[in-house]
């Protein structure tokens, strides 16, 4: 094993589908927040770093990844949480405010998610920078489903990644065994 296989370079974070959805869900939920709520009031700031939270933290556990897929997996979940934790925010504002949340067989929640699927993010944030409240937090609710659902994903594969590969003190003891067995030939 050589240095190049004990350090693997990551992708960029702008190319993870996770990424671009954060991205667009921090945006949208910076929008919102100061849209629905007056000013001073907390939920704003609670909101906004949750999504701001959940992406930052899809960047940085990209970034650890190179070294330590357990921190990688570890930071992925916190973003992963900070998401169910901007979800509650979402439905708490559709409940206390006593708006609907979209069922999931409505019209709107089918073209939502498709849009979700298929839209780019400039799209959707000028759709919801045009759209009533109760709106944007039901896209939002959306949107973060999906995101919960690819970062599910990506643990589930670097998991199996770690269960096959080792972390990264195994990885560099494995490294040093070699050495030592090319160097003892």
């Amino acid at each position: 094993m050589s240095t190049n296989e004990l350090i693997k370079r990551q992708g960029d974070h702008h190319n993870l589908i996770c990424f671009r959805k954060a991205e667009l869900l921090f945006d949208m939920t910076y929008h919102f927040a100061h849209t629905a709520f007056e000013k001073g009031d907390r939920t704003i700031d609670q909101m906004v770093q949750a999504a701001r939270s959940g992406k930052q933290n899809i960047v940085e556990g990209n970034a650890d990844i190179e070294t330590s897929l357990e921190m990688g997996i570890k930071l992925l979940n916190v973003a992963k949480a900070s998401f169910q934790e901007l979800l509650s925010d979402y439905e708490d504002f559709l409940r206390v405010n006593g708006y609907a949340q979209w069922e999931t067989t409505s019209k709107e929640y089918v073209a939502m998610r498709k849009l979700g699927i298929e839209g780019n993010n400039a799209n959707i944030l000028t759709i919801a920078k045009s759209r009533p409240l109760d709106t944007v937090a039901n896209m939002a609710i959306i949107l973060i489903k999906q995101e919960d659902y690819l970062l599910h994903q990506l643990l589930k594969s670097l998991s199996n990644r770690f269960v096959k590969e080792g972390g990264f003190k195994e990885r560099m003891y494995r490294a040093r065994v070699q050495n030592r067995e090319i160097k003892g030939s």
